[in-house]
């Protein structure tokens, strides 16, 4: 009786590799059958684990060039939540913290822990500012700018005028009534930087030839220059100057305490963007990224929006009119808005500005 001898062969290379192979199409046809991918890595960084880091530090040091009474809320509702973490305060014009913060980290010894950016203090900001993943920290997508900048608050430029001086129905209504006679020989409050001329750059139906044109045909009118806008409300309201350039922030605050100021129907105008992001070398780095990620989120900013400091949408939107209160004015008034929308807005900011500063004689530094 003969028997067949069958000869099983060795599992080789290419035998091994068909196995892999098929193994890997079962895995793949898996995964796929659950949701197409592998399930995500567990966060290392969450808002749980960063307030122990930040406990840890028991401070934060935060520089901004707002009021702290403006901030007082916001600072107040942080420490609420998160307990054992002191805020230290302190108001500084955005020019100066950039040149402080370069100073500083020149010399590795960064004092504070969250800064400011806007207008043409965001791109020297850029290499200064800290890398962090703001989305570990539940910031919402729309309001991360660059990577690293974190938008809390928009900072609206109007024109506004003192009530007491000017009635209603005689306040200028658009960019051209400014420059009519009534307005002429000192009887504009004018920030000399030149950036409530922002808008010109942004808008389509505008453009900066017609702005450089525009400021030109305005300095012709002799307007009151100031150094900042801060400034230029104050003559607003001492009545000084009947009429100027201003931030709605600033009016709104003003009217509150019974100041006779109210904001022009002057329009478009540009929603200066404010962000916060954490300085390279900060001392105490999760301080800085919790409040940052704090003042960003819903509980920030219900905060900040009862002192005119709240985030409002990048182009006019009157649907939160009758809730936030800067949207409310605006609308009220009939101004249209623009606000920045990426990085080259600002590249093409600050080959302009100085530009607006010549056109208006103000290029004096």
């Amino acid at each position: 009786m003969s028997a067949v001898n069958r000869v099983r062969p060795r599992p080789g290379r290419r035998s091994r590799t068909a196995l892999l192979t098929a193994l890997a199409l079962v895995i793949t046809f898996f995964m796929a059958a659950c949701g197409g991918g592998p399930p995500p890595a567990p966060k290392a960084e969450d808002l749980d684990a960063l307030y122990q880091e930040a406990k840890g530090e028991g401070e934060v040091i935060w520089f901004a060039p707002k009021p702290e009474a403006q901030m007082r809320p916001a600072i107040d509702a942080f420490e609420k939540k998160y307990p054992g973490i002191e805020v230290k305060y302190t108001n500084k014009k955005a020019p100066d913290l950039v040149t402080q913060l370069n100073v500083e980290q020149a010399a590795d010894r960064v004092s504070f822990d969250v800064s400011n950016a806007g207008g043409l203090t965001v791109l020297p900001s850029q290499d200064m500012a800290a890398k962090v993943n703001w989305a570990d920290y539940e910031v919402p997508s729309e309001q991360i700018f660059a990577d690293d900048f974190v938008y809390v608050w928009a900072v609206p430029k109007v024109w506004a005028y003192n009530t007491e001086a000017v009635p209603e129905s005689e306040a200028p209504a658009s960019w051209q009534d400014l420059l009519g006679p009534r307005w002429d020989g000192g009887k504009l409050s004018v920030e000399s930087r030149g950036s409530f001329m922002t808008v010109w750059a942004q808008d389509p139906s505008r453009g900066t030839d017609a702005g450089l044109d525009y400021a030109s045909r305005l300095s012709k009118a002799r307007p009151h220059y100031t150094e900042n806008t801060t400034q230029s409300h104050t003559n607003i309201v001492s009545g000084q100057t009947p009429v100027g350039t201003d931030l709605i922030n600033l009016v709104l605050e003003a009217r509150a305490k019974g100041a006779p100021v109210a904001v022009a129907p002057v329009g478009p105008t540009n929603a200066n963007k404010g962000y916060l992001f954490v300085p390279e070398g900060a001392p105490h780095p999760a301080g800085g990224r919790l409040l940052t990620a704090f003042l960003a989120s819903e509980e920030g900013q219900a905060a900040l929006v009862d002192t005119y400091n709240s985030v409002i949408p990048t182009k006019t939107d009157c649907t939160n009119a009758d809730t936030n209160p800067v949207i409310g004015a605006l609308c009220d008034a009939g101004v249209e808005w623009f606000s920045e929308s990426d990085i080259e807005q600002y590249k093409k900011f600050s080959a302009f500005f100085p530009k607006v500063e010549e056109a208006l004689g103000t290029d004096v530094n």
